[in-house]
């Protein structure tokens, strides 16, 4: 059964400060108190699962547990078609340990080389997890392509290389309000509050 958020904190589990400034923007007229697991000190477990869905709810159990509050997690990665659905779940892992993004899009790039297909869909799981181990988890998915060389400077990660299907302007271009409305993250998070607030 589909349990309602309750309180007015969440701590959202990730240290990346991108992804905690657009939690909070999609998440303020939902939760009065939003902390991320850095603002906290939480360590980072291991990402070891195989999927999306896995390395979410293992991220959020493992920050609700540590700070006796719900927590929030994404997993989220870009899927290029000519790389066999790559870097997918290793999105970040691409970028090495001072994610350096710009150089993870030029692998990307240099890796699609003289493919036509330059085809691509950012997948975002987020799971909500409760201090007892209870977990709610939506998914949002965009297509759309490759674009070279980047353009913009707005969003974060893989956004400047990102176009999606239908526009023009890759995320990176996007003012925020019109990324969140496309965005794989601005699904899913749209999928988790009717969710929460249903029943």
């Amino acid at each position: 059964m589909t349990r309602r958020f309750e309180g007015d904190l969440l701590v959202i589990a990730t240290h990346n400060k991108g992804k905690l400034a657009e939690f909070i923007r999609m998440l303020a007229p939902f939760v009065k108190n939003i902390v991320s697991a850095g603002d906290m000190n939480l360590p980072e477990p291991e990402e070891t699962g195989a999927t999306f869905a896995e390395n979410a709810i293992l991220k959020a159990k493992a920050a609700a547990k540590a700070s006796n509050r719900m927590a929030l997690a994404d997993d989220s990665g870009l899927c290029v078609t000519a790389l066999k659905g790559n870097p997918g779940i290793y999105s970040a892992r691409w970028a090495g340990a001072n994610k350096d993004f710009s150089l993870a899009m030029k692998r990307i790039n240099d890796d699609v080389g003289p493919a036509t297909d330059r085809s691509a869909h950012f997948i975002c799981v987020l799971a909500l997890a409760w201090p007892d181990g209870h977990v709610e988890t939506v998914e949002g998915r965009v297509d759309g392509h490759i674009t070279w060389p980047p353009n913009g400077d707005q969003g974060h990660g893989y956004d400047p290389i990102f176009t999606p299907l239908g526009h023009s302007l890759t995320f990176a271009e996007m003012e925020a309000e019109e990324k969140h409305a496309l965005s794989h993250r601005g699904i899913a998070v749209r999928k988790l509050t009717k969710l929460l607030s249903a029943g």
